[in-house]
């Protein structure tokens, strides 16, 4: 009964499936509760009894039983089991190479015009990705593939696999969670989703733990952040989050490539500490025997290469600071420091209100974006006010005015509730 309820619920789920396929499932499942109903005489004597009986802890679903649970042990177990059918039957569950034609959002792109019902003529393709769904129906299947650009549906009907053993393999074999690689057609279904028509696959990766709850996904913030990897698989947000992270770094590098500084590397291990201040991640240094700090600013060594002639120096490097942690606060973390010969802080500012507005209008399509509910226009024309007005303007202490006498900055900042 569970298996038919299974199949019935798959069909209904499927955009699809056959009303009357569906219809006919629907029958069997009903056949089969028939089957097994107690004669009425029977059935009376249970209800007086639970009627007794005291209140149950929690409330329970009437006429559903709670799904065995199975531990990651158990289904490690099963997959590993799967990896090695896949080897008996003279096939590697871990191939080394798939020849890939298209990405899934090169397919959506290229294919766009193919109207509903319809086949693209003359397509072939050959792609490969992570299995993210899967939907079963007797003779035909359709999985949810995602590579790293997107998604697309794969049509699999066993009279275009093969009639042997691929299909059934398919089907048991393959996963939520593994990695596959298919080759075959381009089809628009009847109800307008782009699919890949599959006439050949093969297994790539075997994952041998399954994906997080479709329905509840990864919410645990430190499973998160401490296996991004598995974010990245079920939030696709944060694969995208990444790629602009990437491509803010690469924008940083062209634009200040173009305007003549040269990035340099400089030492992580420094005998002095320098350019802020940090507590310091400390490390000794067996050859030498003597004690080194991770560095917490790259500031020094680039203020020596200005000094050594280099006009234009940055680096965008890894700091180290032996601090707080957060989700927020890293104590390892990027930062970007540039030094620029015969330049005052008017240079500065320009060259960072250009570039900034340069690379939102690059990674994010414009100037104006959302950042956590707030509207911001990234547009040139900054303010550009001192830190003294700032302070002035917010608790109207002026400190110019107190310069050289701290007590009274101080009595200032107390009254301010600073």
């Amino acid at each position: 009964i569970k298996e038919q309820g299974d199949k019935v619920r798959e069909m209904k789920a499927d955009p699809d499936a056959d009303k009357d396929a569906v219809a006919a499932e629907v029958k069997k499942l009903l056949d089969l509760k028939a089957e097994l109903e107690p004669p009425a005489a029977k059935k009376a004597e249970p209800k007086k009894e639970k009627k007794k009986a005291p209140a149950p802890q929690g409330k329970k679903k009437k006429g559903k039983e709670p799904e065995p649970t199975v531990s990651p042990r158990e289904e490690r177990a099963v997959r590993l089991g799967k990896a090695d059918k896949f080897r008996a039957k003279g096939a590697n569950p871990y191939e080394y190479t798939w020849e890939v034609t298209h990405s899934t959002t090169e397919l959506q792109k290229e294919h766009e015009g193919v109207a509903n019902g319809e086949l693209a003529e003359g397509a072939a393709v050959s792609i490969a990705g992570r299995v993210m769904a899967k939907r079963v129906f007797g003779k035909l299947a359709f999985y949810t593939l995602a590579d790293q650009s997107g998604t697309i549906q794969l049509y699999l009907e066993k009279a275009a696999i093969g009639e042997g053993e691929e299909f059934e393999d398919l089907k048991a074999l393959v996963d939520v969670g593994d990695i596959i690689g298919v080759k075959g057609g381009i089809k628009r279904t009847d109800k307008g989703e782009l699919s890949v028509t599959v006439s050949d696959y093969a297994m790539l990766t075997k994952s041998i733990l399954p994906l997080p709850d479709k329905f509840k996904g990864l919410t645990d913030v430190n499973i998160r952040y401490r296996r991004r990897y598995l974010d990245m698989i079920v939030n696709p947000s944060v694969r995208e989050t990444f790629k602009k992270r990437a491509l803010i770094t690469q924008g940083i590098r062209s634009y200040l490539t173009d305007r003549g500084f040269l990035e340099i590397e400089t030492p992580v291990l420094c005998p002095e500490l320098g350019g802020a201040e940090a507590k310091p991640f400390v490390t000794h240094h067996n050859a030498l025997d003597m004690e080194l700090n991770m560095r917490i600013a790259t500031e020094l060594h680039l203020k020596r290469l200005v000094v050594g002639g280099v006009e234009r120096v940055f680096e965008m490097g890894r700091i180290f600071r032996n601090e707080g942690v957060s989700t927020r606060h890293n104590p390892e973390f990027t930062s970007v420091e540039l030094y620029q010969a015969y330049a005052d802080y008017d240079d500065m500012m320009n060259l960072t209100e250009e570039l900034i507005a340069g690379l939102a209008d690059q990674v994010c399509g414009g100037t104006k974006i959302v950042y956590q509910g707030v509207d911001i226009d990234l547009s040139p024309g900054w303010r550009r006010v001192s830190m003294n007005d700032l302070v002035k303007d917010k608790t109207g202490v002026d400190l110019y005015a107190m310069r050289g006498d701290l007590e009274a900055a101080k009595e200032a900042a107390r009254g301010a509730g600073v």
